[in-house]
């Protein structure tokens, strides 16, 4: 009976000495673009890029989802970002909690910062004051992480061009030329100046993508 007693005196002291299990990377930003602009080659290639370099980083979870929306012809419904991604909670490379669920996500209680949008890498991404800028991070999407009904190309057609056209931005570190909402905006800040590689570096971006692992 005593050495039972001892026995799990000395188990819960171990343990209380144990550091608290991180929790799993479900959420990162590309550490760098495919290189063809905002052509992914739509939703799907899109998804598997964000696998791609979740894998390669060691990440254990099979489906990753990148934060995009879509839009149809004609003003239909198209495909909206947040409900890809699943319900929540995320964390990033570190373990800390960004959202808990969709709607922190999308609202002003979220932890995305320069801090914490980190890479898969763990890297914090290079924000206005950095060289180079490459803070925009394509969405296609309103605040509320939804297709954008604003009209014109908001997604450079549907994440297939590299030419011409326009594609919603959000701003990774939360910062912009304007102390205003938009330019505070992680998802929705402004549209590029076009859908080539160039047309994105010269922007303030690189091509990059916000990746959800559905939970």
């Amino acid at each position: 009976m005593k050495k039972s007693a001892l026995t799990l005196g000395v188990v819960a002291l171990l343990g209380a000495g144990l550091p608290a299990q991180a929790e799993d990377m479900s959420f990162f930003v590309t550490s760098v673009g495919k290189g063809e602009g905002a052509n992914y080659g739509g939703l799907e290639g899109a998804d598997a890029y964000c696998s791609q370099l979740a894998k390669a980083a060691g990440s254990r979870k099979d489906t990753w989802r990148a934060y995009l929306s879509t839009t149809l012809p004609g003003g239909d419904a198209g495909v909206s970002a947040r409900e890809r991604i699943g319900k929540g909670p995320w964390y990033n490379a570190k373990g800390v909690m960004i959202a808990k669920n969709v709607d922190d996500l999308h609202s002003d209680r979220n932890n995305i910062t320069k801090q914490t949008a980190l890479t898969e890498k763990g890297e914090p991404v290079k924000g206005r004051g950095d060289n180079p800028n490459q803070h925009d991070i394509l969405t296609g999407s309103d605040p509320d992480g939804r297709f954008s009904t604003a009209g014109g190309d908001t997604t450079c057609g549907n994440w297939t061009k590299s030419g011409e056209g326009s594609a919603i931005v959000g701003h990774a570190d939360r910062t912009g030329l304007k102390d205003t909402w938009h330019m505070k905006s992680w998802n929705s800040s402004h549209g590029t100046r076009g859908c080539g590689q160039d047309a994105l570096v010269s922007t303030g971006g690189a091509g990059l993508l916000y990746c959800f692992a559905p939970n």
